[in-house]
């Protein structure tokens, strides 16, 4: 069996393709209208990209960051008011936590340089 390298730039488009809905409203919901915003961004920059560029990479790594409820405990961040009022019972939030494993589960999986945006947040991780 011949394995491939996973082309990175392929591998994100096809994954924000495949959830882009959910990316959105997992977004609105942890963090509102301006978090939306930036995704929606994020998802028309990495839809039209020809290469894994640094401003994706950093982009990706804040959406991760979003869905990973990576600012919740920062007082002054928005993110930590949205979390403040999710109800762990509704079934977005378990939604949230699958589509957070899987862009996890991506990011391990692609190949990135050292140096580069993604390389250094998942190695800080």
């Amino acid at each position: 069996m011949c394995i491939f390298p996973l082309n990175p730039l392929s591998a994100v488009q096809n994954f924000t393709y495949q959830h882009d809905q959910a990316l959105q409203s997992a977004s609105l919901v942890l963090a509102g209208q301006f978090a939306l915003k930036r995704t929606q961004s994020l998802l028309d920059e990495i839809r039209s990209a020809n290469a894994m560029t640094r401003r994706l990479q950093s982009g990706i790594v804040e959406l991760h960051k979003l869905l990973s409820l990576y600012y919740v405990h920062d007082e002054n961040r928005i993110e930590a008011i949205y979390f403040a009022n999710l109800d762990p019972s509704d079934p977005y939030v378990e939604e949230i936590c699958l589509l957070t494993e899987a862009l996890t589960d991506l990011l391990y999986r692609i190949d990135s340089d050292p140096g580069q945006p993604l390389s250094d947040y998942l190695l800080a991780a």
